[in-house]
């Protein structure tokens, strides 16, 4: 495992062949991954480089894993771009930040030596939202996404096409930040886009339950099959 700041972002690297619970690889530089997952995590707010690593490695073990730590910060919570007030953001902030991360994901393919043929983001809440906005801005990123609690976090004028791109929308129905109707707009505008887009609910709120594991798993190993 890896931590670093290099490319203007904090954040970790765990290579396929590293244990995240049995640390002692120092190696920074890696070149059998082209035929492997790499797994791009992206926490919510107040989460950092950390929190989702575990989550990732339950959902494919076998997969590389970047993880960085969003920039903006909010009341001392890390974000990835501004906010103006609970579900209204700065439109133009999101913009530059989602052309930042997705620079930092490319150079970091380019260091690390993976694919990014086989890049899949993972995001929470307000990761799972830069995700969407570079799906948009930058469709040629990630090759597949699993959204958890994601909504719409703009709809840009003329919509990519994203044929052959997998996407994974994980909702909670007693949701009291994202709304039903909320999940259903972004499903229809992946829709759009000819994305092959699934949708499942989940009996939780905004936070992660095992449910959206066991959901997880599968859809993973059946879209990204080794």
């Amino acid at each position: 495992m890896i931590k670093s700041n290099d490319f203007g972002f904090h954040h970790i690297f765990v290579h396929s062949s590293y244990s995240y619970t049995n640390s002692s690889n120092n190696k920074k530089e890696y070149d059998d991954s082209n035929k492997k997952l790499t797994l791009v995590l992206l926490h919510g707010t107040g989460g950092n480089e950390e929190d989702l690593i575990l989550l990732g490695k339950k959902i494919e073990p076998n997969a590389s894993i970047l993880s960085p730590r969003g920039k903006v910060l909010e009341n001392g919570m890390p974000r990835f771009f501004r906010r103006l007030s609970e579900g209204v953001f700065d439109l133009e902030d999101l913009r530059i930040r989602s052309h930042e991360l997705a620079d930092f994901i490319q150079k970091c393919s380019v260091h690390y030596k993976f694919n990014l043929e086989r890049t899949i983001a993972i995001g929470f809440s307000n990761g799972a939202n830069i995700a969407v906005s570079i799906f948009f801005l930058r469709p040629e990123l990630f090759q597949g996404a699993i959204l958890f609690r994601a909504m719409v976090p703009f709809i840009p004028n003329s919509l990519p096409n994203l044929l052959n791109k997998r996407i994974l929308i994980s909702a909670g129905l007693k949701d009291p930040i994202v709304s039903k109707t909320e999940t259903e707009n972004l499903y229809r505008l992946f829709q759009k886009t000819n994305a092959n887009t699934t949708l499942k609910w989940q009996p939780s709120g905004h936070n992660l339950i095992q449910e959206d594991i066991l959901v997880a798993k599968p859809w993973m190993l059946n879209n990204f099959p080794y």
